[in-house]
């Protein structure tokens, strides 16, 4: 199957030497849910310019759905739709007329696009508003309609810029549960986002980009299972020499009332481990299973926090 995006060797430049994009080779299959992972300036904004046509290319390739976004620039964003990081609306139209223009844009008949834009509005809890111009929104509706307005021509390929920045905890489970939809019925997604808890959460499949640079791509599961750092903290009342031997084969330390099991399938081990400490006499007061995280993986390839 042709894939829904597919990159090659792709760099950009900017004037003044500034090296943006440094060699990307990345595909996207379609009916994925993708993330693109990373810190603020690590290249995810301009590696979506890049395919949606914003952005001019330096060096390599695109194709969307089998269209080089240069050469066939038509067929290729008519398959696109893109919700970007900053709202980029005409501040004096209604709600409604931005819908129908942005359907009048990618050809959509108008009979089709009064429905899409009716349906949207609805979904998106905007209908009360349709005719309110979009300045007289809040912060929070201007996020969804943002959103609502990539998807009223029905493109194949979804590509949301960081859609959670700066919203509230009840709107960011909203659009979390929309986009699960929207995949469940087949479109394909791509998130960019530094929120390390939306990439685990939504996406089947991560890459993370740092510095311009594809650093590690994989299923989430993947790529944590990769740095072994599963395991278990126990706090043990009555550690002896006793209890220590009942762990030989465990890779553990103990400090300060606080054993620390490094181990791959914690739950699994949990009984096993808890029984070894109780025969000696000691006591387990307390236990914390530990997992790795996307961050976890971001420091141990590059050193530093997401968010440094």
């Amino acid at each position: 199957m042709t894939p829904a995006v597919e990159i090659k060797g792709l760099y950009k430049r900017y004037a003044g030497g500034v090296e943006a994009l440094k060699g990307i080779d990345l595909v996207v299959g379609q009916g994925e849910f993708f993330g693109l992972l990373g810190p603020n300036g690590a290249g995810k904004t301009t590696t979506i310019g890049v395919t949606t046509g914003l952005v001019r290319i330096t060096e390599g390739s695109v194709r969307v759905m089998g269209y080089d976004v240069v050469s066939q620039f038509r067929q290729a964003r008519q398959l696109i739709g893109l919700a970007a990081q900053e709202l980029n609306f005409d501040w004096f139209f209604s709600l409604w007329d931005l819908m129908i223009l942005q359907a009048g844009y990618y050809g959509v008949p108008a009979k089709i696009a009064r429905k899409n834009a009716g349906r949207l509005l609805e979904e998106f809890g905007l209908s009360a508003k349709r005719d309110v111009k979009v300045r007289a929104l809040s912060g929070g509706m201007k996020r969804r309609f943002q959103i609502a307005r990539s998807l009223v021509h029905e493109p194949q390929l979804v590509i949301m810029d960081e859609p959670t920045a700066g919203v509230d905890v009840e709107l960011r489970h909203m659009l979390w549960d929309y986009l699960r939809r929207l995949n469940k019925e087949g479109r394909t997604i791509i998130l960019t986002t530094h929120y390390i808890e939306e990439a685990e959460l939504l996406c089947e499949r991560v890459a993370i980009i740092d510095n311009g640079r594809i650093i590690a791509d994989g299923s989430p599961a993947q790529l944590m299972a990769g740095i072994k750092r599963d395991g278990l903290s126990i706090t043990v009342e009555g550690w002896s020499d006793q209890a220590a031997a009942g762990l030989d084969g465990y890779d553990y330390t103990f400090k300060d009332g606080r054993l620390r099991i490094k181990v791959v399938q914690p739950e699994r081990r949990l009984a096993d481990i808890v029984t070894r400490i109780a025969a000696t006499g000691a006591v387990v007061n307390d236990v914390t299973i530990d997992h790795a995280s996307l961050e976890d993986v971001f420091i141990e390839l590059t050193g530093r926090r997401m968010d440094d």
